[in-house]
């Protein structure tokens, strides 16, 4: 039976690496496997088990099995020892652009905000007509953040594993703003920060204003920062602090497991390097249960937590939260100097919309938008691009990073596609050392049209031409 059930898997594999059965696609039910490979319905689901094991096919409770492309090789897990040293960071222009291309229309498949089909407008329309009428309420200042906000904040912390009171928290204007405080706290012009590669441009712009110097330690794909490299880099170089995103990377949609995020945050509490967690992206999980923070395995206070809603409920709200913990002093002092306190009348909303418990019932929606958006996008890309491409599958949020085959600059395939109003980030935005001209990171999270459909044939299409023009 044993061999049976293997022959069987072994040929379903060949079809879906043969592209019969594409990314995303729904297999046949057992009964009509049964009778095309002529076995049992039993030997049918050992072969369906046997894929899922390989990486070939997910199950969804009561929809069947579902085709998925295996995930993109992991990088090299260690650093090289002489080439971990520190950079200056120089936050790119490029960003900048991007940000603007966008509001021009251009086919949006390169900033990371969620899509207003996916967000909740009308209970956050409701929440702020609410917030609006608290009179002074809404109009004085609120520092160091609104009471019913941080409440709210500290109850949904403590669902996580991480039990704090409201006087812990800290309102802030979005994650960025949280990452830039957490770093000022614990660093002064000139430190080393240790952070991930790829690693997401908004932390190495935070990283440049406030004048550090970064170690980039590789990221796996699918286990996140690279616990190996992390000690390379503390065994070589004084770390002030090490800034990761442990929940859904961007752009590698890396989860870390418990375990390593143990080891993280116990391997960085003994060499007293304080750990700056960016969880932005944590309620947007796939697939299973909410993941942890690192910040639930913290024993020593050495964990600054930061988090928002830019990516949830929405991003023109700026508002975002940190637990600075022994650092709560510096990080308030710095959050008053540099904008006094957080939009009012935003806190208001969020505590209302919170109250109300309509975020859980919102997310649930949203995160299946979010993975079946993310199979659709890789399918496309599957069908469009150069072969040898590699693409991440991301355990949560709704960013792709796409590996060209070796001769493929990325660079050149955004220069192109910008030409054409088609935006995307090229891989170089994604490190301080001009690594991975040949990546690009894909935005995945709009309503599936034509017209993205179309966008991303044709960037599979000027992939092919930059490789044929290098010969």
């Amino acid at each position: 039976m044993g061999v049976l059930y293997n022959q069987v898997a072994d040929q379903l594999q060949a079809l879906i690496q043969q592209g019969v059965y594409r990314d995303g696609d729904r297999l046949p039910g057992v009964r009509v496997l049964s009778r095309q490979f002529s076995v049992s319905i039993s030997t049918i689901l050992q072969a369906h088990q046997t894929l899922e094991g390989r990486g070939y096919l997910d199950a969804r409770e009561r929809s069947g099995y579902f085709v998925r492309l295996p995930a993109l090789d992991a990088p090299e897990p260690v650093m090289q020892k002489h080439r971990a040293k520190p950079v200056p960071v120089t936050a790119r222009e490029m960003a900048l652009d991007l940000c603007a291309d966008e509001q021009k229309r251009m086919v949006p498949l390169a900033t990371a905000i969620p899509h207003p089909d996916y967000l909740p407008l009308r209970q956050i329309q409701q929440s702020t007509l609410w917030a609006a009428r608290r009179g002074l309420e809404t109009l004085d200042y609120s520092f160091p953040g609104k009471e019913s906000f941080r409440r709210q904040i500290a109850q949904r912390m403590a669902t996580l594993g991480v039990p704090v009171s409201p006087d812990d928290v800290l309102a802030t204007n979005g994650a960025q703003e949280a990452i830039i405080l957490a770093l000022r706290a614990v660093t002064q012009p000139g430190d080393i920060v240790a952070v991930e590669t790829p690693s997401f441009p908004g932390i190495l712009q935070a990283l440049e204003v406030v004048g550090l110097q970064v170690i980039e330690i590789p990221t796996h794909p699918s286990d996140g920062l690279s616990l190996e490299g992390l000690q390379l880099a503390l065994d070589k170089w004084p770390l002030k602090a090490c800034v990761v995103v442990t929940n859904h990377s961007n752009p590698m949609g890396a989860r870390m497991p418990d375990e390593r995020k143990q080891q993280l945050v116990s391997m960085l509490a003994a060499a007293g390097v304080p750990l700056i967690e960016d969880d932005i992206y944590g309620d947007l999980y796939h697939t299973g249960d909410r993941p942890k923070p690192a910040k639930a395995f913290d024993r020593t206070d050495n964990v600054i937590y930061c988090s928002s809603f830019s990516k949830t409920i929405s991003a023109g709200l700026r508002l975002g939260w940190m637990l600075p913990g022994r650092y709560m002093a510096p990080a308030r002092q710095h959050k008053y100097f540099a904008n006094l306190a957080t939009s009012s009348i935003s806190q208001l909303a969020v505590a209302h919309f919170l109250e109300q418990g309509s975020y859980d019932r919102y997310l649930r929606s949203a995160r299946q938008h979010y993975r079946e958006s993310c199979e659709r996008m890789r399918a496309a890309i599957t069908r469009s691009f150069p072969e040898g491409t590699a693409v991440s599958r991301p355990q949560g949020g709704f960013v792709l990073w796409v590996q060209l085959p070796d001769g493929i600059s990325g660079t050149g395939v955004f220069q192109k596609a910008r030409a054409e109003n088609i935006n995307v980030s090229p891989g170089l935005m994604f490190s301080s050392t001009n690594k991975y001209d040949n990546c690009l990171r894909l935005y995945s999270a709009n309503p599936w049209t034509e017209r993205i459909e179309q966008a991303v044939a044709r960037l599979g299409a000027l992939a092919h031409a930059e490789r044929d023009s290098r010969g």
